[in-house]
């Protein structure tokens, strides 16, 4: 069994952490995997990806399906051949799943990793039109879906997929011998430039519209009114990232916010330097950054527009609803601060041991071995 994976790129997200993460865990020799990568930028798992046996072959230009399809057919010819081609482009997968089938590949998987619905609130005539068509490719070609959450699933393959074998929940894992290892904290927040006295609010995700880091810096305004040792710690990149930091300027803020970047140690940071998780996102699949923190042991503030499959140390998961304004959240925030006492991992570990990365590989191996769904 060869497999393709085909990702937009290999970089930080929250769907490429956990490719990486199946791809160190797998029996590799059972399960070899690619990636087709829609980019010619090099990727932040890139190296790790190629020393773990992995090719990346770029196929560029998904706006150009004339193009994009010469190209990725010929992958399929000079790279494979593939049993599986499994797609997590999430809308795009149609066209991707339509390419694989013409060229005979048996295993065809869409995988949907979030819920686009928030963010495409009132989408034109073509964006519509486009949407409709992939769904309508993914129900013909795909032998078999997933769906890292239920509102992922209602996204990608409509009202009632529940109701069919063909389509199925898989929530995510993460890896827990990250967070198994003790820190220490003043070094971590000496290495930050954050006082050991801060209160620490972390944040990790990408700089786009979704994570809603536009109401994050507003709460964090009314936060700091009342609690001057407030410390924001943003981890993550992305486009929207220049125009978060000069709002946070705007507001004079700036010595209560480091934007860490990209970092390979979330987990060192999340247990090092912060006190509590804030995720006032606006939607998503499953975020794998919300499961980091209950495996950190960390008081999560999360919005209600965020799957509650995500919930499972309840006692780490306070909800509230991105109608409310921002001094609520503060307030909420500020409620739950001072007093937040990490979780010990011998705690978390027990509780998160269903969405550990072990468990999530042997349902992902389970769901290449089924027999499939053709249309």
């Amino acid at each position: 069994m060869r497999i393709l994976h085909v990702v937009g790129g290999l970089n930080r997200g929250g769907a490429e952490t956990w490719l990486v993460a199946v791809l160190r865990h797998i029996d590799r020799r059972a399960y070899p995997m690619d990636f087709v990568v829609h980019t010619a930028n090099r990727g932040a798992y890139d190296q790790e990806v190629r020393a773990l046996g992995g090719r990346i072959i770029p196929c560029r230009d998904p706006s150009r399906p004339l193009s994009y399809a010469i190209q990725f057919q010929r992958i399929l010819r000079t790279c494979g051949p593939y049993t599986v081609v499994h797609s997590h482009v999430h809308y795009y997968s149609g066209y991707v799943l339509m390419l694989a089938a013409l060229s005979g590949v048996p295993v065809r998987i869409a995988h949907s990793h979030t819920d686009a619905r928030a963010s495409e609130d009132c989408p034109g005539t073509g964006r519509k039109a486009y949407r409709s068509l992939m769904r309508s490719l993914i129900r013909r070609f795909a032998t078999r879906g997933l769906a890292v959450s239920t509102e992922a699933g209602d996204d990608l393959f409509g009202p009632g997929w529940q109701r069919s074998p063909k389509w199925q929940l898989q929530h995510l894992g993460i890896d827990l011998a990250r967070f198994e290892t003790a820190v220490e904290k003043d070094s971590v927040r000496a290495e930050l430039g954050i006082d050991r006295a801060a209160f620490v609010i972390g944040h990790v995700g990408r700089f786009v519209s979704p994570k809603n880091h536009t109401f994050l810096v507003d709460v964090a305004r009314e936060i700091v009114r009342q609690e001057p040792r407030a410390v924001f710690l943003l981890i993550g990149d992305g486009p929207l990232r220049p125009m978060i930091e000069a709002r946070v300027a705007s507001y004079s803020l700036e010595k209560h916010f480091v934007f860490a970047g990209l970092r390979p140690d979330v987990p060192r940071l999340m247990k090092g330097a912060m006190d509590l998780f804030l995720f006032p996102s606006h939607g998503e699949g499953l975020p794998l950054a919300l499961l980091e923190a209950q495996a950190a042991g960390l008081k999560s503030i999360a919005s209600d527009a965020v799957s509650p499959e995500t919930d499972v140390v309840d006692a780490l998961i306070v909800r509230q609803s991105l109608d409310t304004p921002a001094r609520e959240w503060a307030a909420r925030v500020l409620e739950h601060l001072e007093a937040a006492t990490p979780l010990p991992f011998s705690v978390t570990s027990q509780r998160l041991a269903g969405r550990s990365i072990a468990a999530s590989v042997e349902r992902l191996a389970a769901a290449y071995e089924a027999p499939s769904y053709a249309s």
